[in-house]
């Protein structure tokens, strides 16, 4: 789970990062109240999205007096801001962080993540701040710097003194440092984070460390144990076919290709979505029924996928092991009565009872194609898909 940077910035503090003064405003009227109590001539409007590349897309703006604070928010609340991480169609601008100008001397790249094939949280730190670290990770691996914390022993002193070293920073705030790398760090035990970034960390003209920016995103598996951030998820940052997937406990990303995929695993998804490719055609979307599916899931699933007008064949791949094949035969079967689909449907099925399924499909008298195994059922797909709607 994503949240924006006036809530990621909150728990910044909470963990001793420091973080600039600011509040958050739903319109101009409180953007004027906002600037009133911070004091100041100049601040800097930030548009609340969840996604990266805000300031090139013009959402993080400079406003130089109460006239222009007023221009500003009133230009970006209510726009859909597109950047390089957005769906096409950008997301919605709901709120704006106003901050303080402030005048940075230095900016640093500092970040987190969980390293699943160390089994550690690693931290990623640059001098090159204030830019995409994509960027720089491409053209520059080596301005990339990385420390993994032993969970045994926790962040050592000599991990942040190295890295204070390695970005040059004055020995005086090599203390600074290792605080804000000890709050990163407390951000992943204590709130189940994935990801917690500053880009910029500014090395100010005053001489302090300050996180200008802040991104944490949540592990969405514990968020029983996080009541409290759980109820910070923004819906109007996430795709509308997402959040109803997820309502049915599916599994569910659209993409820009022509061929709805069903499948159970996301394993087995992401193999279907490489042979669909491989064999010159395009997948719709990623869609995991998971190893429970039921009829009325399947159904869900099919109108997920039929939502999309671009989708010109339906691709269902099943491996039943925990579920049974004649049950998800069944289930294809209702639902593709129950949903009335117009395009064509290509079936593979493997596993428990699984020539109990191909007889129900058969039986069925409905256009479902059945396919022997998973390079054929991905040619037959990508074939249907041209022949186009039946």
């Amino acid at each position: 789970m994503n949240l924006h940077e006036h809530q990621a910035k909150r728990l910044f503090a909470e963990v001793g990062i420091p973080v600039p003064e600011g509040g958050v405003a739903a319109s101009v009227q409180q953007a004027r109240a906002i600037a009133a109590r911070l004091g100041g001539e100049r601040w800097v409007v930030k548009a609340q999205i969840h996604a990266g590349g805000r300031g090139k897309a013009g959402g993080v703006r400079q406003a130089r007096g109460v006239e222009a604070l007023e221009q500003v928010v009133g230009e970006l609340l209510g726009r859909r801001l597109v950047t390089h991480q957005t769906p096409p169609g950008g997301l919605p601008v709901e709120q704006v962080l106003i901050e303080p100008h402030t005048e940075v001397e230095r900016e640093l790249y500092l970040g987190a993540v969980v390293e699943r094939s160390r089994a550690r949280v690693t931290f990623m730190v640059s001098a090159l701040g204030g830019v995409d670290i994509e960027e720089v990770a491409a053209r520059e691996p080596g301005r990339i710097l990385a420390a993994a914390v032993d969970p045994v022993v926790g962040l050592m002193p000599y991990q942040w003194r190295r890295i204070g070293f390695a970005l040059g920073l004055p020995r005086e705030r090599f203390e600074d440092l290792g605080r804000v790398m000890a709050g990163l760090y407390r951000l992943f035990q204590e709130r189940d984070a994935l990801l917690a970034e500053i880009n910029p960390l500014a090395l100010t003209v005053d001489g302090r460390l300050l996180a200008l920016d802040a991104k944490i995103v949540l592990d969405d598996n514990a968020l029983f144990r996080q009541p409290e951030l759980a109820r910070l998820a923004d819906p109007s940052q996430e795709d509308p076919r997402e959040r109803e997937a997820r309502r049915h406990g599916l599994s569910y990303i659209p993409l820009d290709g022509d061929i709805g995929c069903m499948v159970n695993g996301a394993g087995l998804a992401m193999a279907t979505m490489d042979l669909i490719q491989l064999h010159g055609g395009r997948p719709a979307n990623f869609l995991d029924v998971g190893g429970t599916a039921t009829a009325e899931r399947v159904a869900e699933a099919f109108k997920l996928i039929l939502a999309e007008p671009r989708v010109r064949a339906v691709l269902v791949n099943i491996f039943g092991g925990i579920v049974r094949c004649d049950l998800i035969a069944e289930g294809i079967v209702q639902a593709v009565r129950q949903v009335g689909i117009r395009v064509p449907v290509v079936v593979r099925l493997e596993g428990t009872h699984v020539e109990e399924g191909r007889a129900i499909l058969a039986e069925s008298g409905l256009a479902i194609e059945s396919a022997e195994g998973l390079t054929d059922a991905a040619r037959r797909a990508v074939a249907a898909a041209r022949r186009g709607v039946v």
